[in-house]
Order: structure tokens, then sequence, then C-alpha cells
């Protein structure tokens, strides 16, 4: 009777079947209720499962409906009854109560948050422990719940290792500057501020960083298992309030030996149309809200990642098609100067209309590991833009050469910090590559939400560490 889900009982027309004329059990949230003047009460239930309801229909003959009739939105429930063919509309089943139990009441109906309206995006982010009771908030859990699940049966059907890379760690990965501090040192009791802080009394003996990203750690279980990813959160104290930015998110973070950009790209591209045409299959309901309510052109988009092969273009040619585009950018267009998100659209939505990876950046706007090419001008860098936000995924293949890492790394502290990666390449090298995905702006461009803030569930924001 029990562990019958309200999606299993709608949607699996079999097992629905199967249930006609039993007694099933019912457990979940109220999302609206009336009353009809011929003694019965119609209660809509929702148990996260699924984006539909079921209707509990509850007779004045119930020993406590005196108490149902006082039932509102946001009250937990546990039903028993019997479940029967629906003779309303948009609903093929529905459970005649014979007992219902009110688990937790709301305790001022007029001052729930979450009442039967709709809210602003915005407003809800003021609620973040309650805007879940939302369908648009359950939607997104189902479709990041099952995104997460299909981007680790990827890695793990292919030989993938998954990589537990550390969340507290010496190192900055991009030499952005842009890190959490972490410190057991009373701050707020030292005798002398204006002393620099002495981090050998610190915890680690060392001044320690909330990472930025797992990459530098997973190559080395690359250069010896082969292929491997991490996919866990990344910090950023970067000081940006925009629709794009979070100060904590989850990353994706794959790393391959033996190969080189090429391999890279491909395992970008196979990884994306994978698990958006599952997520396609498998989320469609909740996909189809997603066009109906928030970007009608959400469904196009995603066939069009899955259907279309994704051009390459050098960064050098995607300079060349903007400067002969015709177009005035907000943003100077120059060969040296990075792509900003102005331009990476237009060379996805109305240069090639797809997906589009760019390969090759100068070596001055790109990080110390990415392997030098021939010309020495270039990097094996690239980036994966898609029509509608532009760059969703960067990577690049790593500089395996010691003696030209090492020019790279121009700051000595930085060198003898980072001895342990140099031993990477002194200690039987290989060409390798790898790249980041943001989950979160995977997620962003899945469900068709505008601001990054809404596809995690409590967000991290300058200002803002509300729960």
């Amino acid at each position: 009777m029990k562990n019958n889900t309200i999606k299993k009982i709608l949607t699996e027309k079999e097992f629905q079947r199967t249930l006609l004329g039993s007694r099933i059990e019912i457990n979940g949230w109220v999302r609206s209720k009336r009353d009809s003047k011929s003694g019965l009460s119609f209660i809509e239930v929702n148990d996260g499962s699924s984006l539909d309801s079921i209707q509990i229909i509850a007779p004045n003959e119930l020993a406590n409906y005196s108490e149902i009739e006082k039932v509102s939105t946001g009250c937990s429930i546990r039903a028993i009854g019997s479940l029967i063919e629906s003779q309303g509309k948009g609903q093929d089943v529905e459970v005649r109560a014979e007992k219902i139990e009110v688990v937790g009441w709301v305790d001022d109906p007029e001052s729930y948050p979450i009442s039967k309206k709709r809210h602003s995006f915005e407003y809800l982010r003021s609620v973040p422990h309650l805007r879940i009771r939302t369908n648009t908030f359950g939607a997104i859990t189902r479709v990041r719940t099952s995104l997460a699940n299909k981007i680790h049966n990827y890695f793990f059907e292919r030989g993938f290792h998954w990589i537990n890379t550390p969340i507290i760690t010496s190192s900055d990965c991009e030499g952005a500057g842009e890190l959490f501090r972490v410190s057991a040192l009373d701050l707020a009791n030292l005798r002398d501020i204006s002393e620099p802080l002495d981090f050998k009394k610190d915890f680690f003996s060392e001044e320690t960083f909330l990472t930025v990203s797992g990459q530098l750690n997973v190559e080395a279980y690359c250069l010896a298992m082969s292929k491997v990813y991490t996919f866990g959160p990344t910090f950023r104290a970067e000081n940006s309030n925009t629709s794009r930015h979070l100060a904590e998110f989850w990353m994706i973070e794959p790393e391959i030996a033996f190969a080189d950009i090429n391999d890279n790209a491909n395992l970008a591209e196979e990884l994306l149309r994978t698990v958006i045409s599952q997520i396609l299959e498998e989320r469609e309901e909740d996909i189809h809200f997603f066009s109906k309510f928030i970007d009608k052109e959400i469904t196009k988009r995603l066939r069009n990642i899955v259907e279309k092969k994704f051009e390459k273009i050098s960064y050098t040619e995607a300079i060349k098609i903007l400067q002969e585009s015709g177009r005035s950018f907000e943003f100077p267009v120059k060969w040296g100067l990075d792509l900003q998100s102005e331009h990476e659209r237009f060379l996805t939505e109305e240069h090639a209309k797809a997906p589009l990876i760019v390969i090759d950046y100068p070596k001055e706007i790109k990080a110390f590991y990415m392997r030098m090419n021939d010309d020495e001008k270039t990097v094996s860098a690239m980036d994966v833009l898609v029509p509608g936000i532009g760059e969703i995924i960067g990577g690049s293949q790593r500089e395996e050469r010691l003696d030209v890492l090492d020019s790279r790394i121009e700051n000595d502290s930085i060198r003898e910090k980072l001895s342990w990666y140099r031993d990477l390449r002194k200690y039987g090298t290989v060409p390798h590559a790898g790249f980041g995905l943001g989950f979160e702006r995977l997620l962003n461009y899945v469900s068709g939400m505008e601001n990054i803030r809404d596809c995690i569930p409590f967000p991290r924001t300058p200002g803002n560490a509300k729960i």
C-alpha cells in the first residue's frame, strides 16, 4: 500500500490498472482544495515525484471532516482510500478517501509564503527553503537529479573513475586570486591586526582556500588511471551580481590521458549530446513545462544540440568571422582579446546556427597549464559554445613538457608551490586533456531558466548566504 509515488500511479498505465479498486496510501502536501455543496472536498496532493498532483476526494462522512474543511495549501496529509476512475477531465484516476490524517498544519494560511498564486522568481529567492514547493522548482529539482545521474552514468559506462578532489586547497588553479580563505585562526581576537597573519600557526600550517577547480588534482589521477573525472563543489569569491555567476557551484571536470585537443573536443560533444538526449526522454513532462512557461524555444534548442554536428573553428577564424560580419558589437573584436558573450552568441546563433567549438586561443589570455602550439603564439585551448548562452564548456590539452611548462610559470613561488604538479611531467609524462562544465550552467541551458541562482537549491552570491 505504501511506496506508491504519485508519478507511478498517474503515468504507469499497467501499474495503474492493477491498483484500480484497491486501497492505497498517498502522502504529500496540499496544492489546493475546494469544497462542493454536495458534501465533498477535492484536495490536490503532490509528493514531489511528478509535476502533476493526484486528486483526493474527501466525503463529509469522514469522522474528522470538520478538520478536513480547514486544510489549506501547504498542509501535509496522509490519505488512505480506493483508487477509482476519475469522472472529471484532465485525470484518469483519483482517490476516494476512507481516512485522512493531517500530519502538519500551516499555522497561518493567510501569511503562507507559497500561497496558490504565481510568484516572481526574485521573490522566491527570498524563501529558498519553501520555493521547492512550486511547480517550477519541483521541475528544476527533478531535472537536476536526472542530469547528475546521467552524467555519472555516462562516465561510468565508458570506464572513467570518479575522483573526489579536495575542497580545501593551497593552490589557485586559475591564478585569478578570487578565492575564499579557509582559516582556523581567531581573527577577531588577534592582538595586533597591523601585523601580517602568520599562517604557520594556522590549522594546515600554511594559507589555504576553498577550491576553484579540481583540475590540477585530477590530473595526478589521470596520469595513472587514464580516464577520470571530478563532480563536486567549487568556489569563486568574484564580486559579480549577475544572472550568470554564483559564489558556490558544482563542476564536472573529466581528464583523459594519451589524448589531444581533438579527443577532448569529441568527448565534450558526445557528453552533451548523450545526456541532453536522455533528459529529453526521461524528463519529458518537466521539459514540456519549461517550454510552456519558461522558454518556448527550449525543446528546439536542445534538439539542435542532439541532432547537429558541432562545427569546429580556430580562434583566429572566429575573429575574422566577427570582423567581417558587419555587426557593431559593444566589446571590441581584435586578435588577442577574449571573446565576449555577444561574440559567442553571434558565432553560434547567426554564423553556425549550431553548437560550435573554438580552439587555439592566444597564449596571453589563457592559463599556464595549456599546451603551447607550434606557432608559440597560441595554446591548445577550446571553448564549446551553444546557441542561447554562448560558452558552456572550457578546456584544453595540458602542457606535458616540463621545460615549456616552467617557461609559462613566471612566478618562482608558484613554481615551488606546484612542485608536485611539475613532478607529473618528470615521472612518466603523457599528452593529456580535459575540460570544465559548470553543472548549474548546463541546468540553466536545459531548463531555459534565465538566472543561474534558480538552478541551485540554496544560491550563494555576494551579500547573500541565506540559510
